[in-house]
């Protein structure tokens, strides 16, 4: 099992605190370093504001050589899918091919409303994802010197030269994220390399991979060749006391966290990733909550790591 950081910034971090986390999550070992893609703090002031993440990750990618980077998800609202293609390709390029593109339907009204962002209802935003999700990776896998067109419902592309090309050829990895029961499925079985289930038990988790590999039979794709991943929010302590000092200082109760969370002591950490494991995850994208604690990475390295 890969463990990846998994960061929230727009909750309030700037990009030195970013680029602190990214730099330790390389030096201790950790296989990426992804963040969300949002606009708004989810309760909080979330000051010093946002920031955006292909300008966030473009900069990464050069103070960092080894580490893979990607967004956790990138929303299909945010960018027209072109644009979205040429980002991410030329991040792809300056990181040495180190790249993975995450991306989802939107879902947060709020972050809309408050910067000028249209948010169409959830079908049409669906509708939407799939129109990306067929653009961006059909602009990366053209030959070169061949042109790219494509007549959808939302978007139109006419003879696009589909430049530039990523590194990593044919693409970088593409991350399908979700638990809904019919179309993400579908567009995993279709899309996806990975396919990731955040916040949710090992239960419903299994049950989330179980209909992303029938999706794949239905297809006629072997369910092997997509890798399952969750997320999961961690509070880990080398004992209980600092285990209860990171729940406080998040304002978590320890109780919630043992429920909903991968927490408590390194071994009970440890234990819960295991279940992970048993169901099949490959990697798991440890959500960190407060940027600052980058002693809580380097006991996950120490402690953790190497036993799962």
């Amino acid at each position: 099992m890969k463990l990846r950081i998994f960061t929230e910034p727009q909750q309030g971090a700037d990009y030195q605190t970013l680029r602190a986390v990214v730099l330790a999550t390389e030096e201790l070992g950790f296989d990426a370093f992804f963040r969300s893609d949002h606009y708004l703090a989810m309760g909080g002031s979330g000051r010093p504001g946002p920031t955006d993440s292909w300008v966030t990750l473009g900069a990464l990618a050069v103070e960092t050589s080894r580490v893979r980077l990607g967004t956790m998800v990138t929303a299909a609202t945010f960018r027209l899918p072109g644009p979205l293609a040429i980002s991410v390709a030329q991040v792809d390029q300056m990181s040495g091919g180190r790249v993975e593109l995450g991306l989802g339907s939107g879902w947060f009204e709020r972050e809309h409303t408050a910067y000028g962002i249209p948010f169409p209802p959830l079908g049409e935003r669906f509708d939407r994802l799939e129109e990306q999700f067929a653009i961006v990776t059909g602009l990366w896998e053209t030959p070169d010197g061949e042109a790219f067109s494509f007549d959808g419902t939302h978007y139109q592309l006419t003879d696009s030269p589909a430049l530039p090309k990523p590194a990593q050829r044919p693409r970088p990895p593409v991350i399908v994220g979700g638990a809904g029961a019919r179309r993400t499925p579908r567009l995993a079985a279709r899309y996806a390399d990975e396919y990731n289930v955040a916040f949710r038990t090992v239960a419903d988790s299994a049950a989330a991979f179980g209909r992303v590999r029938e999706a794949c039979y239905a297809a006629g794709r072997d369910p092997s060749s997509v890798i399952y991943s969750v997320a999961q929010t961690v509070f880990c302590g080398k004992d209980e006391a600092e285990f209860r000092r990171r729940a406080a200082a998040i304002g978590w109760e320890p109780d919630r966290i043992r429920e909903t969370a991968v927490g408590g002591t390194s071994g009970e950490v440890v234990a819960r990733l295991a279940e992970f494991a048993e169901i099949g995850a490959e990697r798991v994208y440890l959500q960190v909550l407060d940027l600052h604690d980058l002693d809580h990475l380097a006991l996950i390295a120490s402690d953790v790591m190497p036993q799962v």
